[in-house]
């Protein structure tokens, strides 16, 4: 990979409750995703709003990504219209660029903000509910990426740098 990559963030997305977690076995949860133009990012913590920055500090939910290409394939293969509705999948950002699977044990920096790949965020059952049935499936091995934020500050929608370390 290039020293950085010019990618595009397209969506910022808080949520302050869970609507899947904990409710195994019942509905969903009704709270939405809040678009931002800009996310305050707290280094072991997550994003100040949303539903994982009260969490113990370390854990591995800090942030989550997802490619829009994805979305755009899935859009085609499940026959809806692109514009919009990236909020479905959960994800905190929604960016074009990089293949986030090769992120996975990187240390990489948008910004100001310095970041670490965990893991791939798998898709689970619910996605079936949320863009429809198949989804699961659909997105097995591209369900986003889970990080950590290793040094705190602003990301902005648009185009930004990726740097890898």
């Amino acid at each position: 990979m290039p020293e950085y990559l010019p990618v595009v963030l397209h969506s910022l997305l808080i949520c302050p409750e869970h609507v899947y977690v904990g409710h195994h076995g019942g509905p969903s949860g009704t709270e939405p995703m809040v678009e931002r133009d800009s996310v305050e990012c707290v280094a072991g913590r997550g994003l100040v709003g949303d539903r994982y920055h009260a969490r113990e500090k370390g854990h591995g939910k800090q942030i989550t990504f997802f490619d829009l290409a994805v979305h755009r394939d899935l859009c085609r293969q499940f026959d809806r219209k692109p514009d919009g509705g990236t909020e479905v999948y959960r994800r905190n950002v929604v960016i074009e660029g990089v293949d986030l699977n090769d992120l996975i044990g990187q240390r990489f920096r948008i910004g100001e903000v310095r970041f670490e790949g965990v893991e791939e965020c798998r898709p689970c059952y619910w996605m079936d509910e949320a863009f429809g049935p198949g989804a699961e499936e659909a997105m097995r091995g591209r369900g986003g990426l889970r990080a950590r934020i290793l040094e705190s500050g602003t990301l902005e929608l648009g185009p930004q740098e990726l740097h890898l370390e």
